[in-house]
């Protein structure tokens, strides 16, 4: 019988084979959810909850838990602590849109497991709002990653799915299924912040009329640009032409 496991490491990988050495198509973070459909040696094969995507992760990084998250981190790094104190600070750490749930609150700080983080360090999943934007400086210069999905390493569509996540709003993993799965185009005059630019195989996020940002593989981290230069070394360098451009809210 299919089961759902939680991630319970910092960061997991889903890898395109039960191999460690296999390539990372995508990756979970604390508290989000893995489909099992079949164990395999060390690794569990499935999908993850949040966008079905497929792969094998690791069994030891998931365990079944019933307790159901309803906050995510809303800072860069959330830093856990032995108790509900600043003295007892350790050198573990949550990331960026992982998701937890309150056991226990006290002194300003919550408990989630054995461990306790900060309350002001999370928010309530269901939090309503449209600027998806709001938060891309946590991912100023990451490194490039393929297939990464956090502030420690990600690709140009993680960017943008990550991003939306913080809002609670889903998008597939992969540039060519958010190519298809946003509906709405505009045209390169009517260009606005948060609109997403695509090439096959690569997304961007425009910023304003002139600048976007991206995940860039050729300067191996998230990166500012301007548009039109963008769109002018993409057509010389990769003989990629601009597909389309996508309103996502």
């Amino acid at each position: 019988m299919p089961k759902i496991f939680t991630c319970v490491d910092r960061l997991s990988n889903i890898f395109k084979a039960p191999n460690k050495k296999s390539e990372v198509v995508s990756q979970i973070l604390f508290g989000e959810e893995f489909f099992v459909k079949k164990t395999n040696n060390q690794f569990y094969k499935g999908c993850s909850t949040f966008d079905k995507y497929s792969g094998f992760v690791l069994k030891k990084n998931f365990k079944k838990i019933s307790a159901e998250k309803k906050y995510r981190i809303t800072i860069k790094k959330a830093s856990l602590f032995s108790g509900p104190n600043l003295l007892k600070k350790t050198k573990k750490e949550l990331l960026f849109n992982s998701q937890v749930c309150i056991q226990e609150e006290r002194n300003n700080f919550i408990k989630i497991g054995k461990f306790w983080i900060k309350k002001n360090s999370i928010k309530k999943i269901n939090n309503s709002s449209n600027n998806f934007l709001e938060k891309i400086k946590y991912f100023s210069k990451t490194r490039y990653l393929w297939g990464g999905n956090s502030i420690k390493g990600i690709d140009c569509s993680g960017l943008v799915q990550e991003l939306l996540k913080s809002i609670n709003k889903k998008c597939p993993r992969d540039s060519k299924d958010q190519l298809a799965f946003f509906k709405k185009s505009v045209s390169l005059s009517g260009i606005k912040k948060g609109d997403l630019l695509f090439w096959k195989g690569h997304v961007a996020i425009a910023l304003n009329k002139q600048s976007l940002v991206h995940a860039y593989g050729p300067k191996k981290r998230v990166i500012v640009m301007p548009i039109k230069k963008t769109i002018k070394t993409l057509l010389e360098t990769k003989n990629l032409k601009i597909l389309s451009i996508k309103r996502p809210l």
